[in-house]
């Protein structure tokens, strides 16, 4: 069964890398959805603030996959806390497109920080060395570029050329110790099964 995702993003590599990323996790959560992504709506941070630039956004990347489609919206989270920032994210999304199931996951500071949950899995793999560690709390980093920058042989880093290549190759599983990885494992198990008929949109607690 074919069904269709949008997603609004932040940054140029996430364009790239989120949709690489979600036809993964699509895979391995075993799914008989077959996962159509239109190419996403990129949606600069700084106009979070702006009223009724979300909403514009969310018009748009809706237009693409309604009436049966859905929204995921994914955004770092840098220094805002998270649990006060996705719900109202959330219902500013509903409030634009009720009708549709929608979903908003942050990672906690960085995207990238996903890729360092899962750092032993690419040891010496992409430029990382053999001995790569993750760190202790992966999402705590402020400055997960840098922290691939400093580790990469060749000393360079670059989202929109890195992030995809990331993207398609590190461990979904070990992933999931940062707790916002967890949480975009989670919405897309209930995105899928809404999207493929089996339960209901609302959202988890």
């Amino acid at each position: 069964m074919q069904v269709q995702l949008a997603c609004i993003v932040e940054g140029h590599g996430e364009i790239s890398a989120v949709p690489v990323l979600l036809r993964r996790m699509a895979a391995a959560i075993g799914s008989h959805i077959e996962l159509q992504i239109p190419h996403p709506v990129r949606f600069p941070r700084s106009k979070l603030p702006i009223p009724g630039e979300l909403e514009k956004a969310v018009e748009l990347a809706t237009a693409k996959v309604a009436p049966s489609g859905g929204l995921l919206i994914l955004m770092d989270a840098d220094d805002d806390c998270p649990a006060t920032m996705a719900p109202d994210l959330l219902a500013r999304a509903l409030a634009t497109r009720s009708d549709l199931p929608i979903a908003v996951v942050l990672p906690r500071r960085e995207f990238e920080s996903w890729f360092l949950a899962a750092a032993e899995s690419l040891r010496g793999r992409f430029k990382l060395p053999q001995d790569v560690k993750v760190p202790s709390d992966p999402e705590a980093i402020r400055g997960a570029k840098e922290w691939l920058k400093d580790r990469l042989a060749n000393g360079n880093y670059s989202p929109a050329v890195d992030q995809p290549a990331l993207a398609a190759i590190f461990d979904l599983q070990q992933a999931r110790v940062a707790p916002s990885f967890d949480k975009l494992w989670r919405e897309m198990e209930r995105l899928l099964a809404v999207l493929g008929g089996s339960q209901t949109a609302e959202a988890p607690e």
